[in-house]
């Protein structure tokens, strides 16, 4: 899918969310990476081979 030079790391590295933004889709809350990966807002991913990455971010805090 890379077709720019230094190419952009591949969706099974650590280093995979460096990738450019192919395609962004802010008011749906995601992005298309050029390696392949969906990120969402949420922090979630949907990388190429089908596998999801669940959500990281911290829980709320209590009010």
């Amino acid at each position: 899918m890379c077709a720019h030079q230094p190419p952009c790391p591949p969706a099974d590295s650590p280093d995979h969310l460096a990738a450019r933004i192919l395609s962004a889709h802010p008011e749906q809350g995601w992005s298309l990476l050029c390696n392949g990966t969906i990120v969402f807002d949420d922090t979630g991913e949907l990388l190429p081979d089908g596998r999801v990455v669940a959500v990281t971010r911290p829980p709320a805090m209590a009010a």
